[in-house]
């Protein structure tokens, strides 16, 4: 379980395989390289997050695209367009304490979704930067949410 004990070594170490084969694939990319090289079209973006199991407690690891917001990171819950939201955003809200590892720095995050207006500007700037994301929202019915994370200062 995430807790404010866990070094980046224990969340690696207790985190479990992802069953997709597309992710796995990019998880041991972004592991070998630290993130330097990942098969992705949006790889300099993409981090590893570490998510805890909302059924089981278990430490998920995902690789996900974000896009900088001064120190936070803003992470788009797309699933490629899919009618259901990933795994990894109900995890994150029912425990909004994750961990990242952007290249090679791992650190303890809190999760925000956003909302109203301000889900609305970061949408703006995400469809800006990279318009596949407006590809996706048009193939589904649900709003796409997007996620805040914001670093947990370590003493």
């Amino acid at each position: 379980m995430v807790d404010r004990s866990m070094d980046p070594t224990t969340v690696e170490e207790l985190a479990t395989e992802n069953p997709s084969e597309w992710a796995s694939k990019h998880i041991r990319q972004y592991l070998a390289s630290n993130g330097q090289d990942v098969d992705h079209r949006l790889a300099d973006n993409m981090i590893l997050l570490y998510t805890k199991g909302s059924r089981t407690g278990n430490i998920r690891r995902h690789p996900i695209v974000h896009l900088p917001d001064d120190d936070d990171l803003i992470v788009i819950a797309s699933k490629g367009g899919a009618p259901d939201n990933p795994q990894w955003f109900l995890n994150l809200r029912a425990n909004p304490r994750v961990w990242v590892r952007r290249k090679s720095d791992v650190f303890e995050a809190k999760a925000e979704i956003l909302e109203g207006e301000e889900h609305q500007e970061m949408w703006r700037r995400i469809t800006d930067w990279a318009p596949g994301f407006q590809e996706y929202q048009d193939r589904t019915e649900r709003q796409i949410p997007l996620v805040r994370l914001t670093p947990v200062n370590q003493a």
